[in-house]
């Protein structure tokens, strides 16, 4: 029996018209805001013709990238996936063996809901639907996204409510968050936005520096017991459940980069 979330992808209508970058999402190629780029540097044609930004498709065209042919997959595909460290959560093929794509070999592309930098670890959602992507991540939307730290000196009282309260790092202040210590060099942070690096900029800017951090959950996907480097389908109540929360979340492509 299919969840609603599946019913809406699979059910899409090969004859109505949408806006390719909003098409290349769906097939699973990448995120909206890369297949921005990927039209803007002349790599996507529609029926033999380089696509122009804006241009409307119907799926049912010849869309290539890079010369491949996409289309839309009939199954959503959405996984949770324990990152190890010195992995690279990004597409480009340049990184070999340290892309996350290549690193867990899925037999059907699929790409990363949200990012985690190189050195630190924990839950990714990857999916082949970007409509998803976008509404988990985009930080208009304040779906929250938990994080156990561990720092090089002891945690003090001053320092959690100085993270909880904002942190000024980019040219900002970081949005009030919750932060719990659990160890004598070891925190807690729920955040609801995602700026670059944006927990070892706060610590650093603090006076410490983050020796590791683990993303633990997101909205209501828990890492649990998952080994590093592996994966695992979200069940049919885990998807139904989060169907429910992004329902009514904006799926414009404003969203933030790696922890």
């Amino acid at each position: 029996m299919k969840n609603r979330m599946q019913e809406e992808f699979s059910g899409k209508d090969k004859h109505e018209p949408v806006r390719l970058n909003k098409f290349l999402a769906e097939t699973g190629v990448c995120s909206r805001r890369e297949a921005d780029r990927l039209i803007e540097s002349g790599k996507v044609t529609v029926d033999g013709q380089t696509a122009a930004m804006g241009l409307k498709v119907l799926p049912i065209q010849d869309i290539r990238v890079n010369g491949k042919r996409v289309s839309r997959e009939e199954e959503m595909i959405l996984l949770a996936v324990n990152k190890p460290v010195g992995i690279i959560c990004t597409s480009e093929k340049k990184w070999g063996s340290n892309n996350i794509e290549d690193f867990l070999h899925y037999p059907k592309r699929i790409f990363s809901i949200g990012r985690l930098d190189k050195d630190s670890e924990g839950l990714l959602l990857m999916t082949n639907n970007g409509e998803i992507l976008n509404k988990i991540m985009r930080a208009g939307n304040y779906h929250e996204k938990e994080y156990e730290v561990r720092v090089n000196r002891p945690v003090t009282d001053e320092f959690v409510r100085q993270m909880a309260k904002g942190v000024p790092i980019l040219n900002t202040v970081t949005r009030p968050c919750k932060v719990e210590k659990i160890g004598e060099k070891q925190f807690r942070i729920i955040l609801t936005q995602g700026l670059n690096r944006q927990i070892r900029r706060m610590c650093e800017a603090l006076g410490y520096k983050v020796t590791r951090l683990v993303r633990v959950r997101i909205m209501n996907i828990r890492l649990g017991h998952l080994k590093a480097g592996t994966y695992r389908k979200l069940t049919d109540k885990e998807i139904e459940e989060l169907y429910q929360m992004i329902q009514d979340s904006s799926n414009g492509p404003e969203y933030t980069s790696s922890i």
